[in-house]
């Protein structure tokens, strides 16, 4: 298997336990001749372990070792190493279900001009309990069909945004020629490798996706995402900024610039540290808003973390009165 058709990338450092699940989603893939690149970024719990007893029996699964540093030069590593025409993502601790990649190559495959492949992607707690479903909010001029959609995401106005995005970082598909030809994954950066990857991909050609929920991303209190939000979000501007310069026929130095020192908190306007809870309230918010009861076990555990923040109090107030039965409530 010299040339795969997808190399599936992906980072782990210190995901043991949801990094089987994680590789049984893969490992278990139908219709699609495929590898699965894993770079395990200094992991201490044992998750590089894993990865070398599953490489022992499976032999689409390549692993390399390294310290940490950073899921961002982790996927340079992983991608570098990837054999395959496309390069599928998939986050440690997310799930994709059987037909993914068989789906999103014959996506490509139909649409050679499209370099990247996205689809609807499920946010889930902890234990899978459904949250929310990111679907693409389309531009007028998209070609859509009853299963799937291309469109450039290119904008028209100088300084907007893109016309449409991924739904989620490991729901995309991209064509390896593709991401080499823009430069891949840039360590400027290191908490928003994919916003700055998604602008220059879009410079090279024309977005996909599909109609269907084929990714499920976990969200964790803990995670990446919780525990450098501002960081991500100045990311994201220093992206857009990039792009915009890109377009105008000017130096993007600057903006790579600001994008490098906000690994140590440079640029930053506020706080960074989050206040601690933060990602079980959430969690718990959005669970109670589906009315889900099992909220209430993320709203005491953010209490627990801090008993004194009024926003926690009345979430767990709100979630008492309008899901547990009124007898409940006065025993």
């Amino acid at each position: 298997m010299n040339t795969p058709a997808v190399s599936v990338v992906m980072s782990v450092y210190n995901g043991a336990d949801t990094l089987p699940e994680t590789l049984r989603s893969v490992l278990t893939q139908e219709g699609c001749e495929f590898e699965l690149v894993v770079v395990d970024d200094g992991s201490t719990d044992g998750s590089g372990d894993i990865l070398d007893e599953w490489a022992a029996r499976e032999r689409r699964l390549r692993v390399i070792h390294q310290e940490n540093t950073g899921l961002t030069r982790a996927l340079i590593l992983g991608c570098a190493a990837a054999r395959g025409t496309y390069i599928a993502r998939i986050d440690a601790g997310d799930c994709m279900t059987p037909h993914r990649l068989e789906r999103q190559v014959r996506l490509l495959s139909l649409h050679p001009d499209a370099v990247l492949v996205t689809c609807w992607t499920e946010f889930c707690g902890p234990r899978w309990e459904p949250l929310y479903t990111v679907k693409q909010q389309l531009p007028s001029e998209a070609m859509v069909s009853s299963d799937h959609w291309v469109a450039d995401a290119m904008p028209r106005q100088a300084g907007a945004n893109l016309t449409v995005g991924p739904s989620h970082h490991g729901s995309t598909m991209f064509r390896a020629d593709a991401y080499r030809a823009v430069g891949g994954y840039r360590p400027e950066f290191y908490f928003g490798q994919d916003w700055d990857l998604w602008y220059r991909l879009a410079e090279h050609g024309r977005f996909a996706g599909l109609n269907q929920t084929l990714y499920r991303a976990r969200v964790l209190p803990g995670g990446i995402s919780a525990a450098n939000k501002q960081r991500q979000e100045a990311h994201g501007r220093c992206s857009l900024g990039a792009f915009v310069a890109r377009r105008a026929g000017q130096d993007e130095t600057f903006w790579l610039k600001q994008a490098r020192g906000l690994r140590d908190g440079r640029g930053l306007s506020t706080v960074v540290d989050q206040v601690p809870g933060s990602g079980d309230y959430f969690v718990g918010r959005l669970l109670t808003q589906n009315g889900d009861r099992g909220c209430l076990k993320y709203l005491f555990r953010a209490l627990w973390k801090h008993p004194v923040c009024f926003r926690y109090w009345c979430a767990v107030l709100l979630a008492t009165r309008t899901l547990l039965p009124a007898r409940g409530r006065r025993s």
